[in-house]
């Protein structure tokens, strides 16, 4: 097949949508398809550069969580989706939406996948307590483009049901984004430091990954003194976060730069424990990326995050917002280390059914299906 991937941020490989659409096409080339990619600033083969498109105040609030927005380009477009058999759609933005009404005048199929939760939108305008907003915002992108394709890919089963809560018809495919081979637990023992405990989270320092629920259990914890926490993300969230670990014995250890995937199973190899404390989460790649390295996690049992699915049992859970809770499961892991040892091993497992080799063929099977709904 020749399939055409529209992602805006494409070239940005600092968040989960970004990473997981370079790993598909990687892995469906491989296959022996054409996967086109039509996004901001890409150059090379079977790459369709476009100019960014700056929209007035919400350009603004996008970038400091690292998304952009494409300008849409007719010509260029054009030369992407010529020979095509298939468009796959990322996000619901203007520029996908002036794709899906030219990809439809050319005949060409298309398929869309849902990564960009409401809340996402509002836990970073402050609007998260208005529960109305979020509803109205997955009424807004039913009507903008998804109502109008037939076939969408959802990370998790749980936004599935979020689709199916609000009433969208369209048939929806259940397909985890996938990890990467690299993420395995390491070969040989890592170097710790003495008297440390080091805690990771990985994700965007955004209002809803709650990464200030971390350094608000590490004050309460009775081995503050020891733990090291590391957090791995840029956002808007940034200089709130640096101010408050400050008052931690040990200020956490901020990522100032990106980090290519190649060198994140070495960071998450050194960590002792991984803390997913997201409200909201689609799927939680990096909880994957954690787990599939054998370390024990700590997730927020949120009902609006997907990540909670990992958990494989209540000492790798805590309540959403439940900072004294998320404090009393770390001081349990930190005190019992053949524990901690054993589930690790057991996590690894759970890991390696997340492997990109098992999404890749659902994901054929959902082009498939696309181009059949399209036929006559």
């Amino acid at each position: 097949m020749v399939i055409v991937f529209v992602e805006d941020n494409y070239s940005q490989e600092t968040d989960g949508t970004s990473i997981s659409t370079h790993r598909f096409r990687d892995e469906l080339v491989k296959r022996g398809h054409t996967v086109r990619v039509l996004a901001i600033g890409v150059k090379g083969p079977d790459m369709y550069g476009l100019e960014e498109h700056h929209v007035p105040i919400v350009s603004a609030i996008a970038k400091k969580n690292n998304m952009h927005f494409a300008k849409f380009n007719e010509k260029i477009v054009t030369q992407a989706f010529t020979g095509a058999d298939l468009v796959h759609l990322l996000f619901p933005w203007q520029m996908e939406r002036r794709c899906l009404a030219l990809a439809k005048k050319l005949g060409i199929p298309v398929s869309a996948a849902f990564h960009c939760q409401p809340e996402n939108i509002t836990y970073n305008i402050k609007l998260k307590f208005l529960r109305f907003v979020n509803s109205f915002i997955y009424f807004l992108f039913k009507t903008w483009l998804y109502g109008k394709v037939k076939n969408i890919h959802c990370p998790s089963q749980f936004i599935a049901g979020e689709l199916v809560r609000h009433k969208y018809t369209a048939r929806l495919h259940v397909i985890s984004n996938g990890i990467s081979s690299i993420f395995t637990p390491p070969s040989v023992p890592v170097q710790k430091e003495p008297d440390t405990i080091r805690v990771l989270m990985i994700g965007r320092l955004a209002a809803e990954k709650r990464q200030d629920l971390i350094i608000k259990a590490v004050m309460h914890s009775k081995h503050k003194d020891k733990i090291q926490l590391h957090f791995v993300g840029r956002g808007p969230m940034y200089k709130y976060y640096r101010r408050l670990g400050s008052k931690l014995p040990r200020p956490p250890q901020f990522e100032p730069t990106f980090i290519p995937q190649e060198k994140m199973p070495e960071l998450i190899h050194k960590a002792d424990i991984y803390v997913h404390a997201a409200d909201a989460e689609i799927e939680g790649i990096a909880c994957i990326e954690a787990i599939s390295c054998g370390k024990v996690p700590i997730i927020a049992n949120s009902k609006i995050s997907a990540a909670r699915q990992f958990a494989l049992d209540e000492r790798s859970l805590f309540e959403k917002g439940k900072y004294l809770e998320l404090r009393d499961k770390l001081d349990y892991w930190i005190e019992h280390p053949a524990e901690l040892a054993q589930m690790g091993r057991e996590y690894a497992k759970l890991g390696e059914s997340y492997n990109i080799k098992y999404s890749v063929p659902k994901l054929e099977k959902m082009f498939e299906d696309t181009i059949r709904d399209f036929l006559p």
